[in-house]
């Protein structure tokens, strides 16, 4: 997902120029013609890099419908197709979900309305903490980027409270209507993987507080690059959490990272893409694997992706199911936090790794 991130800092090497302030690549871009400035260049060239469109090996397609209203074998057959698509891929598309199309049309026009905003009208939401319920800004953290973003957001915090902007007319509204319904969803596929992982139906729900878990609902916003292949819009990160649903304008950008090569991700109308994040792959012990994934950008036409994180409750501390850890042959893997303690190590940029924290930090716990 593309929101709250862990990078892969050991693949980008930037610009040390620092950048003034920008209110908004989408000001940046509309104000003059210009080229790329240096704040936002990577030297990395992300071109050079292994690229796959590779039909034979394609992202797993999940009909949830047949895990609602199917036979037994149906829905067998669904929850095997599950684990071999967390398992192998970490990543898979949703079919007959339930979501319908107008309602996410009308929630990509809405967050276009937000962006299109005067600039003085969005800087009312913009946050600085991670745990800000609204958050409105662009791609620089200090902390974490080497190198500006060339993108924008918006993130607001969906559940267990809704919170949303009060403008444009009609944002908070739809909103509140696409969340819940995505959120329904992600309820059906964590029973349909609890399963999947020889775990009883609520085991996932049960364990992560799932009640009353975050969901995080953000549309990050990728204005035509003038010299694309020196920038980009969001490097190679994990999601935190359990599950993320993405769905985008119809403008291709995403890739996956699957057996050492990158995807495209091309979401078709109608379709969710969900992602496996880190707190599932902990509960799974590993079984699961959370996904690499970056957001590239392109000088043709602006893209805008829209994603749900779903995590457990902030005050809950993800363990691998002890049916899946082994103390001899596989035991417990990863540091024990709580989801909020993760939240902010990970914007502070302590987390060393997926999972890890780093010395001066263990030293300091």
């Amino acid at each position: 997902m593309a929101s709250a991130i862990s990078l892969d800092t050991k693949t980008l090497k930037a610009s040390p120029v620092y950048p003034p302030k920008i209110t908004s690549v989408k000001a940046l871009v509309e104000s003059t013609d210009f080229s790329l400035p240096s704040f936002y260049t990577f030297t990395h060239n992300l071109h050079d890099e292994l690229i796959s469109d590779d039909p034979e090996d394609s992202i797993p397609i999940i009909d949830i419908s047949l895990l609602v209203s199917g036979t037994p074998e149906e829905q067998s057959q669904v929850i095997h197709q599950l684990n071999k698509a967390c398992s192998d891929w970490g990543c898979f598309m949703v079919i007959n979900h339930g979501v319908s199309e107008s309602l996410t049309k009308a929630m990509i026009a809405s967050f276009q309305e937000f962006f299109d905003l005067p600039e003085e009208e969005k800087e009312e939401f913009q946050g600085s903490h991670v745990m800000d319920p609204i958050r409105c800004g662009t791609g620089f953290n200090p902390s974490i980027n080497k190198a500006n973003l060339w993108r924008d957001f918006l993130k607001c915090v969906a559940h267990p409270e809704f919170h949303s902007p009060n403008k444009p007319a009609g944002f908070s509204e739809i909103a509140l209507e696409f969340s819940k319904r995505n959120r329904e969803v992600v309820t059906v596929l964590l029973k349909a993987i609890s399963k999947s992982l020889g775990l009883e139906e609520s085991y996932i729900n049960k364990a992560a507080n799932f009640e009353l878990g975050l969901q995080l609902l953000a549309a990050n916003y990728y204005p035509a690059c003038p010299e694309p292949e020196k920038a980009i819009g969001i490097p190679s990160h994990y999601d935190h959490g359990l599950l993320t649903i993405l769905v985008n304008n119809g403008v291709s950008g995403l890739q996956v990272k699957h057996k050492e090569k990158w995807f495209n991700v091309n979401i078709h109308p109608n379709t969710l893409f969900v992602q496996v994040a880190d707190h599932l792959e902990i509960l799974s012990n590993g079984k699961y694997k959370s996904i690499a994934h970056r957001a590239l950008v392109n000088n043709r036409a602006t893209r805008m992706s829209i994603a749900l994180a779903h995590g457990p409750s902030l005050d809950t501390v993800i363990r691998p199911a002890p049916e899946l850890a082994d103390n001899e042959s596989h035991p417990p893997a990863y540091v024990e936090l709580t989801y909020r303690e993760f939240l902010e190590l990970q914007q502070t940029g302590k987390l060393r790794s997926k999972f890890r924290l780093n010395s001066e930090q263990s030293k300091a716990s």
